[in-house]
């Protein structure tokens, strides 16, 4: 394997080969926990169902090293050479998210702790404090001496990276946490007026005279919103340097091979910034798990993947885990429906994953996760679980060819930010109950039943590609990148502005002179009082639509503002000041919505702005039928999947990779079917 490197706007990223030849299929495999007559089965049905890449060893420490110093590799050693026998590659992790019994006993201090003080009990995954030198010595010293072994194995094609770090110890209050966030706080503020100045530490008195009184945000009170972000920025920053530490070692031995580490992205925020680590990965994966109840969880499947698009840069991206049926941690764990397991994997696929990949491949008989669902059930092959694993399976190879290729360039993109996430739960809010990207999901939403994909990406990145510019609930905005929105808009732009954006800076303080806030010159309006309501209240706009849960007295504005008043509040305290306005800048145009759309009138507020901005879909589709393309110089690739009961078409040309079905103008899709043209 060869690798090289790509010089990107914020510096060089490695461009490394691809760990399979077609789309990689498989998903997390633990055989130290069967004897090896069922790991010899688990071979036989690996290759029926065409898998060509496994996960393995992420908690496997303890059997590397099963007591402290003395390591075994014998057991991974029998394992690579049999599955590189069976043709199937290794993404070989390194085994830190799981802590031995023995280094719990001998250092019980790396045990992280929550706010009370109160240390977390072993027998967990990442049961070790980020800040922890001891732990990084140990961690170090195991990855060091596994990639020391494996180096030069033709299985291992990759490397995995712990296990969805922050997954269980990304907030720590011990005392090392507590000494190395005071070194981060001096370190980013250097003076202790700058501290003061940037958290507002003024109010109710509170300001401090040293670093050395800077805590974490332990324990119940009240804390300062400035805090609580710069502590989310924080341990976010520890958890990333255990990352470099565990990449470094790695790099030392086996420089050829990918690393990447197992990201939990969905709708956000995220437990850490995974948007600002990306460029950190080789090959940037995800983990994504879908909720049984929710109605349009193929839809959430869709943000997450939209997502993910924009963290790659455009880039195939991987999908590390996701499941075959019911997940095992929410009250209620539902299976999915006949179709889905399909479904779901391919819209992955869709949506720029070159691989699907799921936790895990046998059902485990013990241990915390005993129900969790897995390509091989517990019930065996004579499953329709591990039959539509097969069915799945050859699907993949059929489309082999779609693996170089990209995501056709989006003409959409929503800005998404952890860090305005983690600064509207920060301290208290004019409404308490808000949740991070809701806006953001139901504008995706009426772009997904539209068939128009959508870049989720960072408020910072290039704009100039996109015709509109969705701006959801972006509730902290640094002016630097306020400024590229507003220059953006007047070179020719569409963007939508929408309420509780722009509102405080990077250091989560109030942008003063109203809200907008860092919008509010872009947009030409000012709101002067927020007016949140209550979950069930609705209220009406005065060209029919129907407002919830939030409304802004916005000022009329003056003629020199130029801004066109697109709707007004019909009734209540605000009846007669305008909600939905529209304004001319330079070439573009910015539209401000202050308040929360049902989603009738969110879709009309979609289509306009759809029109405004000339984008069009991906393809003319029936409804319930998405829409997605993928493309290289000499080819395009257009995925129809039906999430209905009934059957849907798109208006299309070419042959189906799955059926070998040639079509003209019109394809029929058939009710939860996926149909993948070569156009």
């Amino acid at each position: 394997m060869t690798s090289s490197t790509e010089t990107l706007d914020d510096g060089p990223r490695r461009i490394v080969e691809w760990p399979t030849e077609g789309l990689s299929f498989g998903g997390d495999y633990s055989p130290e926990q069967w004897s090896w007559d069922v790991v010899l089965e688990d071979m036989e049905l690996m290759r029926e169902a065409g898998v060509n890449l496994v996960t393995l060893g992420v908690f496997s420490w303890v059997v590397h090293e099963p007591r402290e110093g003395v390591f075994d590799f014998s057991w991974l050693d029998r394992m690579l050479d049999l599955l590189h026998e069976n043709g199937i590659a290794v993404d070989l992790a390194t085994p830190t998210a799981a802590v031995p019994m023995w280094l719990h006993r001998l250092h019980p201090e790396i045990l992280p702790q929550d706010i009370h003080g109160h240390p977390l009990a072993p027998g967990g995954r990442l049961g070790w404090c980020p800040s922890s030198t001891v732990f990084r010595k140990y961690a170090v010293r195991i990855v060091e001496r596994l990639a020391e072994h494996v180096a030069g194995h033709p299985a291992v094609l990759m490397w995995h990276v712990s296990n969805e770090l922050g997954g269980g110890n990304a907030r720590c209050h011990c005392p090392v946490s507590n000494a190395r966030f005071r070194e981060w706080v001096a370190e980013k503020y250097v003076t202790v007026e700058a501290l003061n100045a940037a958290w507002g530490m003024a109010f109710w008195g509170n300001s401090y005279s040293s670093f050395e009184e800077v805590t974490t945000p332990w324990g119940v009170t009240a804390h300062n919103p400035g805090h609580l972000l710069d502590y989310e920025r924080f341990s976010s920053d520890e958890l990333l340097a255990q990352y470099r530490a565990e990449k470094e070692a790695l790099q030392r031995f086996t420089p050829e091979l990918p690393i990447t580490t197992n990201f939990m992205v969905g709708l956000g925020p995220d437990v850490v910034d995974y948007t600002r680590w990306a460029d950190e990965m080789d090959i940037v994966a995800n983990d994504h798990y879908t909720f049984g109840p929710d109605p349009r969880k193929h839809q959430d499947l869709a943000f997450s993947g939209d997502r993910m698009r924009g963290m790659s840069g455009g880039r195939p991206w991987m999908l590390m885990e996701h499941a075959t049926g019911a997940s095992s941690w929410h009250p209620i764990n539902q299976p999915k429906a006949p179709g889905e397991i399909s479904r779901h994997a391919l819209a992955h696929v869709a949506r720029g994953s070159n691989s699907a990949m799921f936790f895990q491949w046998r059902a485990s008989k013990s241990g915390t996760e005993q129900f969790h669902s897995a390509m091989l059930p517990h019930a065996g092959k004579d499953t329709r679980v591990f039959r539509d694993i097969v069915a799945l399976g050859a699907q993949l190879a059929a489309l082999a060819e779609v693996r170089d290729t990209v995501v056709a360039p989006a003409e959409v993109a929503l800005l998404h930010d952890n860090e305005a996430g983690w600064a509207l739960r920060s301290g208290l809010k004019p409404a308490n109950n808000l949740r991070y990207a809701d806006t953001a999901r139901a504008v995706h939403n009426a772009l997904f039943e539209r068939a128009v994909t959508a870049d989720v990406v960072a408020p910072w990145s290039p704009l100039g590609d996109y015709r509109l510019v969705i701006v959801p609930g972006l509730y902290l905005v640094s002016e630097e990148n306020a400024r590229a929105l507003h220059e953006y808009v007047e070179a020719g732009g569409t963007v939508l502005v929408t309420w509780f954006s722009g509102i405080v800076d990077e250091a989560g303080t109030v942008h003063i002179g109203g809200y907008p806030g860092a919008f509010r010159s872009l947009v030409g309006v000012t709101s002067e009082e927020f007016f949140p309501l209550e979950e069930q209240r609705t209220f009406a706009l005065d060209n029919g639509w129907t407002g919830r849960r939030w409304s802004e007295r916005l000022r009329h504005p003056q003629p020199e503002d130029d801004v066109e008043i697109v709707a007004g509040y019909a009734e209540g305290p605000l009846a007669g000041h305008p909600a939905l306005t529209r304004r001319q800048v330079g070439a573009g145009t910015a539209w401000y919505l202050s308040t929360d759309l049902d989603e009738t009138g969110l879709t009309e507020l979609v289509d306009r702005l759809l029109a405004e901005a000339s984008v069009a879909p991906t393809a003319v589709v029936s409804p319930g039928v998405e829409a997605v393309r993928r493309s290289s110089a000499d080819a395009s690739y257009l995925f129809l999947i039906n999430h209905t009961d009934e059957e849907g078409w798109a208006e299309a040309s070419g042959t189906d990779l799955l059926t070998g079905s040639a079509h003209t103008d019109r394809v029929p899709v058939a009710a939860g079917a996926v149909v993948v043209i070569r156009e």
